[in-house]
């Protein structure tokens, strides 16, 4: 904690740390331990054991029996954007079928959006996720499709994450309809040069009506050469090149992976590629599940990830994801936890959160639940009862 005391959580009838033995080359297996105590001190874990061993601390808060768990990382967001999409939801669901297309609707409202407005869409946002026991969180652009809207939309996420990605190969926007290779060009050039400043990471969506896999791997490189670390949004709307591109490329992560063949598979296991997948986007485009039974089975490492937006997945939650992992995913309850905290934090390449072994930033949640179990078993009730980030109570308190 900032004020250098230090802080003795006691009465946990449940703590998941994720530092258990490294499963392959995974930072630390899924791992909890009941009837547990944790100390944090400067921000950090500095104890966990049993509470019957917990040494003193200047302060400390009985959970009385309730579950901690670390804070959830959400590695796919985009949370930059105007307006709404619910028109559009409610017709898929009568029947009507996804398509890329939609997202230019966003595009034609942020443009038109001022940046206190944007500005302030964005905050309610992290705020509805901190409250729902996501303390990291990766923001993306991409509904802008402008050198100045895209370099806006970064600098607005960067003022609340360091986890931020250029996406302005999310679409090819109406102005360039007639040019793709044009705006491929704008995109590694000019809108690279005014973007990269303000981001970690770049990102293309590689799919159908959206860039092919030699487009992807030229915007890749691109924002490789500008120092950032590549993201794919991969094999969503049907089978493609998008795993392909993302394992030749040294991305950190594919996301949605949703189709996928053998060779998709073989490539996510043989490479440091995380498989992040995102329940959210197939529950509201009513898309088959992606089989996480299979890469989880295959030995890919997997994140779970909420792919907040306001077209596909206009979800904030990541116990909703959890819930859905389990039950639709074929996912255990240790593995969607798991995938929701360590995986994500590996997505982001960060070893610093996703985990509460010694020396791990404190961010933590607790259920006001038994188990983490609670997070799949009781869905849809809200049981996030308190948040620490970097050891600091953000949210709610100790029931």
């Amino acid at each position: 904690m900032s004020d250098g005391k230090s802080t003795l959580i006691t009465g946990i009838g449940e703590l998941t740390t994720n530092d258990g033995e490294p499963d392959g080359d995974k930072p630390g297996a899924f791992a909890a331990m009941s009837n547990a105590a944790l100390v944090i001190a400067e921000g950090k874990v500095a104890w966990t054991g049993p509470a019957a061993r917990a040494p003193a601390a200047d302060a400390v808060v009985d959970v009385a029996g309730r579950a901690v768990l670390p804070g959830f990382v959400d590695s796919h967001a985009h949370l930059v954007f105007a307006g709404e999409r619910s028109a559009e939801f409610a017709a898929r669901m009568a029947g009507r079928p996804y398509r890329a297309g939609g997202i230019l609707v966003t595009v034609e409202a942020t443009r038109a959006a001022s940046d206190a407005a944007l500005r302030a869409n964005l905050r309610r946002l992290v705020s509805e996720m901190l409250r729902q026991g996501t303390t990291t969180f990766e923001c993306k652009s991409g509904y802008g499709l402008t050198v100045p809207d895209e370099a806006r939309g970064l600098a607005l996420a960067a003022e609340v994450t360091p986890e931020v990605t250029y996406l302005g190969a999310h679409v090819v926007p109406p102005e360039f309809a007639a040019d793709p290779a044009g705006y491929v060009d704008l995109v590694r050039g000019p809108m690279l040069a005014a973007c990269a400043p303000s981001a970690r990471w770049v990102d293309v969506f590689c799919e159908d009506g959206a860039f092919g896999a030699a487009e992807a791997a030229a915007v890749l490189a691109a924002g490789r050469a500008a120092g950032l670390g590549a993201r794919v949004h991969a094999n969503q709307l049907g089978p493609g090149p998008g795993v392909r591109v993302a394992a030749e490329a040294g991305a950190a992560s594919a996301d949605h992976c949703t189709f996928l063949t053998d060779d998709d598979v073989d490539a996510l296991v043989s490479t440091p590629v995380v498989a992040t997948l995102l329940p959210g986007a197939e529950f509201g485009t009513r898309q088959p599940f992606p089989d996480a039974r299979r890469l989880l089975d295959a030995g890919a490492t997997v994140a779970l990830a909420t792919d907040c937006n306001p077209g596909s997945s206009f979800t904030s939650s990541m116990p909703f994801c959890i819930a859905l992992a389990v039950r639709d995913m074929r996912m255990t309850t240790e593995e969607a936890v798991w995938s929701a905290t360590a995986g994500g934090a590996r997505a982001l390449r960060r070893t610093d959160i996703g985990h509460l072994g010694f020396g791990a930033r404190a961010d933590l949640i607790l259920l006001d639940a038994p188990s983490h179990a609670y997070l799949a078993y009781r869905p849809g009730v809200p049981q996030i009862a308190a948040v620490w980030q970097a050891g600091r109570l953000v949210a709610g308190g100790v029931p």
